[in-house]
This record gives structure tokens, sequence and C-alpha cells, in this order.
């Protein structure tokens, strides 16, 4: 079987793999047996099994670049399935992350609802924001109607016309922000509350809304001195709860790692779930071999899609020189895929399949220079903390460490534990 170049290009972009493409789902590997428990199995549940008539709320994070975003995309195909009305979208399309509050989360909602619901002919006018529509008109001096054409235009042309005037952004937070319980109450009166019963006239089970990359919020301060993620979730989390449909946010993971954890956990009633990179060896040393070979797996079912495991493992050949090459690379990412990925797109911009172990240790000293360059001594030092222990407390030290990938989380039987991004672990600096 001859590798297709371009296509195996193409499909090592490190983005998320899309439910609604067929062929991208040909790429996906479920990773969850050696990341501890099937966290979208879970969430899944809560919604489907547990409580189908009553609205959940939950929360879920992970490393960025670790798989969060094709993981909800398999919840949505999931719940799909089961019959639910399934609203999912990126948030950092509609949003600023540097300067994001309640209000701007809930407009973002009500748009991408409304939106879903009127390409299924679903048409709502909610009342509360016809009346809404004209006094924003009024302070942003800018003509805006829900028209025929649907309720979300309207949020769509506010949307646009204050993402990028800070000025304008302002004048209408000023407004909103005293209307926030308002909002949120013509949001579930009026959108929520008809959109399921008509959802429910033509079968569906319910509505789930899926809010995705708001883990990507900047760690800005708000003027309460809190930072941007606590602000939101924590101080103003009984607000993001109260929205009467079935809600997955994502959430940043400093939160995990924060003093107000707890009162996050309280906000919502539910503990964050947390998606984990995939072992590449284990926590008492050793390698992980079902790891590697899961990872494996995705690289090669990227190459070939089409062929079963067994004759992909016969096909290591025509991607790379030797089958040590396949897992060197693997080991090195760490099993952050994004890295795995990035690594082995690099590769492929110097040279053409099989991809030698030289041009791969060449890429990985360039990774590792760049990794090195941003760190001190001290910041050694906690490296070195954490590969001895194997553990990691406290908001300062994610991030210094966590954040910018220097330090990876896993699952097992006992818990979490973190080590060092093995690119570092080679570095002459750690050796020191």
């Amino acid at each position: 079987m001859k590798i297709d170049l371009r296509k195996f290009y193409q499909a090592c972009n490190p983005g998320p793999l899309m439910a609604g493409n067929s062929e991208e789902q040909k790429y996906y590997v479920d990773f969850s047996t050696v990341r501890g428990a099937n966290i979208i199995q879970e969430l899944g549940r809560t919604i489907s099994r547990l409580s189908p008539e009553k609205p959940t709320c939950q929360l879920f994070t992970g490393h960025i670049g670790c798989g969060k975003s094709t993981e909800l995309q398999r919840l949505k195909a999931d719940l799909e399935e089961q019959g639910f009305h399934v609203v999912y979208f990126e948030s950092s399309q509609d949003l600023d992350m540097v300067d994001v509050d309640v209000t701007d989360i809930m407009l973002a909602i009500a748009r991408q609802v409304s939106e879903s619901l009127e390409a299924i002919k679903i048409r709502l006018k909610p009342r509360y924001f016809v009346q809404l529509f004209h006094e924003i008109t009024e302070i942003l001096q800018t003509p805006i109607e829900i028209s025929e054409v649907g309720f979300s235009v309207g949020i769509a042309e506010i949307t646009a016309k204050t993402k990028d005037s800070p000025k304008l952004h302002s004048q209408l937070r000023q407004y909103l922000e005293p209307r926030t319980n308002g909002i949120l109450d013509a949001i579930n009166r009026e959108l929520f509350a008809p959109a399921i019963e008509k959802l429910k006239r033509i079968g569906k089970e319910g509505l789930v809304v899926i809010i995705d990359n708001l883990d990507r919020l900047d760690n800005s301060l708000k003027p309460t001195g809190r930072i941007q993620p606590e602000h939101l979730f924590v101080d103003r989390g009984e607000q993001l709860k109260r929205l009467n449909c079935h809600v997955v946010y994502t959430i940043p993971l400093v939160l995990i790692f924060s003093n107000a954890l707890g009162r996050l956990t309280n906000r919502f009633g539910t503990d964050p779930k947390v998606l984990p990179m995939v072992p590449v060896q284990l926590r008492q040393g050793g390698n992980c071999q079902e790891g590697m070979d899961l990872l494996q797996q995705m690289v090669m079912a990227r190459a070939f899609s089409d062929a079963n495991l067994i004759e992909r493992v016969d096909l290591i050949t025509e991607v790379f020189d030797r089958p040590e090459t396949l897992k060197r690379l693997c080991q090195v990412s760490g099993g952050h895929v994004r890295n795995l990925l990035g690594l082995l797109s690099r590769c492929l911009q110097r040279e053409d399949p099989p991809l030698s172990r030289n041009c791969l240790e060449g890429v990985i000293r360039q990774r590792r220079n760049e990794l090195a360059l941003a760190l001190t001594e001290n910041e050694w030092d906690l490296l070195r903390q954490v590969t001895y222990q194997k553990s990691l407390r406290g908001e300062e030290r994610y991030q210094i460490l966590v954040h910018d990938l220097f330090v990876f989380e896993y699952r097992d039987q006992q818990g979490s534990w973190f080590d060092i991004n093995p690119i570092l672990a080679e570095a002459q600096e750690f050796q020191l």
C-alpha cells in the first residue's frame, strides 16, 4: 500500500477531529483505557442517564493540546445518536479571551443556540431581546434589527460591532451588567423553554450546549483583584450554572491548581473533570506499553486510514525508516497529542517518508532548544523536584511549569501524577 503524501500532510494538522467528518473519524483513537477514566462517557451519562429531564452543568478541562476538543466532538456525536439536539461552539470565535464577562458568554450561547435552531426551522423571537436590542441601538448608535432572517442575526451584529472596539464593548457591558439576571431569565423563559418544547415535539430528548475554548481565557486581573477565570467561574459561577438546559463548560486548568477550587466545586455542585496526557511511561518508571501502542496507532491511522490495525503495523516502514523511529517520536512527545503531531509535521517539512531517525532527532533538538530558552536555573530546580516527587502543588507552580508545557499530568489508579516534558528531560541543563 502506497502512502498518499498530500493526504498524510493534511492529516497531521494538530487541530481537533470533527465528529461530522467521516474521514477524520478514521484517525480517532480512544485513549480512555490509559487516561484513568472515560471522561467523555461520564459527561454523557450524567446527561442522558442520570438526569435526562433536569438541566445539568458540568466542567471539563485539561492541558491545551491534549485532545479536549476532539473528545468534546465525540461527546456531541454520542449525544446526537441518543436523540439530543447538541449545540457545540468554540467560544474564542465569539469572544475576546482577554476580556470576558458573564453577559458576553450568555449572549454567545443565545446566538449559537438560536442559529442552530434556525437551521432546523425552529425560529424564535424573544420579546425581551427585541426591547433590549432597541435600547442597545441607542447606546451604540447603530441600527440593529431582529428581522425575519432570525434572532441570531441581531446578536451576531452586536458581537461583530463590539468585539474589535474596546470602547463600544465597555459601553455595552456597562449597560448589560446590571441586567445580567434579567438576561438569564429571558434566555431560560423565552429561548430555552420554547426551544426544548419544540425539540421534543420533533422527537428530540432535549437541548445540550457545549462551550469549548473557555480554557483559553487570559489570566488578566479583574477590578476585584481576581484573575479572570476565578472571576467568571467562582465569583459568577452561580449565574453561569442557571441555564435551564444541559451545559458543558470548558474551564482553564489553572483553576484546578488554585485555592479557589473548593469554592468552584461548591458553586457548580460538581467536580471538574480533567483530561490528562496519554502516558508513555509509568509513575514508578519504565514504559507504559499500552499508551505507546495507542500513540503509534494514532500516527499510523493518519498515514493509512483505510488499513486495519495489523496492516498498519506492517506499513510502519513506509512512514519511518524503522519502527524504533516511530517509538522514539511517541516517547519524546510525552503523550501530548498536539506535541506529537507538531513534531511529526516538522519532520514532514524537512523530508518525505520514510522519515529518518536523523531527521527526527534534529526536530527534537530544535524543539528542546526553544523550550529551554525560557527556563531559569530556579525553574530547572523545580523541574527536578517534580521529576523526583511526581507531584505539583499550587497556582504559582502551575503558571511556571504546567501552562507552558514544561510539565505534563497523567492519571493512574492512584490518581494524578506529574513528570517533566520528556524533551526537556534530555537537556544538558536538567542533567546538572
